[in-house]
């Protein structure tokens, strides 16, 4: 009997040594470490009983200044950035950067196609057009040895030609009716072309027009500038519109025109 009470008071004195180091422990609890990003929901629970959750700040990133945005006040906001120019960079040029078997569209015209008065020999007449249809230029005969000289589109592979004509007709801002040879060769690719299209700057003629004897060609202006310096017609002579305006004004119906 009295090896069991004291059995039990040593149990007892056990247990209260237990629970003191329990509680030492507890009130010598390390601080709880929580990652920023797992802090909801369930750090809220950890209150009560004295913890408080040692949470780390989430460093601060410097991110590279976006040349998009631009500062205004404490806020960043994106620039509208509006290019240049309508047309400075035409589609064509950005589909031949990432694929160089495309031709790029020009924006501006070779300065050598560009009007301009140079040494001239020649058997013609001054006032007589000649046209050097290897070089892309045609020059307009002037004395002394000079002539007029402006940058033109020729004829492509398997439309090229070369004669003597007179320019027969004039015409401000011409109307176009496709050849019937023409309008069966598009039609073969797929292409259909308006039996007729009224003068204007979408029309393929340009600004003026001057007709060679009784033919189909003529010299006339462009809604592509950037084709001058090239072959690439179907036979006809073409400059810029400014330029061919500007030989208009200089010529007459009666004028001699070589092609060679």
């Amino acid at each position: 009997m009295m090896k069991h009470a004291v059995l039990c008071a040593a149990g007892a004195l056990s247990l209260l040594a237990s629970s003191a180091l329990a509680s030492d422990r507890y009130q010598s609890r390390p601080p709880v470490i929580v990652s920023p990003d797992l802090t909801a929901p369930w750090v809220t629970q950890l209150g009560g009983g004295g913890v408080q959750p040692v949470v780390y700040a989430r460093p601060m990133v410097r991110r590279a200044a976006d040349p998009r945005m631009e500062q205004q006040g404490d806020q960043q906001v994106r620039r509208v950035v509006q290019p240049r120019g309508l047309f400075s960079r035409p589609v064509v040029q950005q589909v031949a950067m990432a694929r160089p078997q495309y031709p790029a569209v020009r924006g501006q015209v070779d300065p050598q196609f560009l009007p301009q008065i140079v040494d001239y020999q020649t058997k013609e007449k001054p006032g007589s057009i000649v046209i050097d249809t290897n070089n892309r230029f045609l020059y307009l005969v002037m004395d002394g040895g000079k002539a007029r000289r402006y940058g033109v589109g020729v004829g492509k592979p398997g439309f090229e030609w070369a004669g003597a004509h007179t320019i027969t007709r004039k015409q401000e801002w011409p109307d176009w009716t496709p050849p019937s040879e023409m309008v069966a060769r598009e039609a073969a690719k797929g292409h259909y072309l308006p039996a007729r299209m009224d003068g204007g700057e979408a029309n393929p003629l340009g600004a003026r027009a001057m007709y060679l004897g009784s033919t189909l060609y003529r010299i006339h202006g462009t809604n592509a500038p950037w084709t001058i310096g090239s072959a690439v017609s179907s036979g006809c002579i073409r400059l810029r519109n400014e330029d061919v305006t500007d030989l208009y004004n200089r010529v007459k119906v009666g004028t001699r025109v070589v092609v060679m």
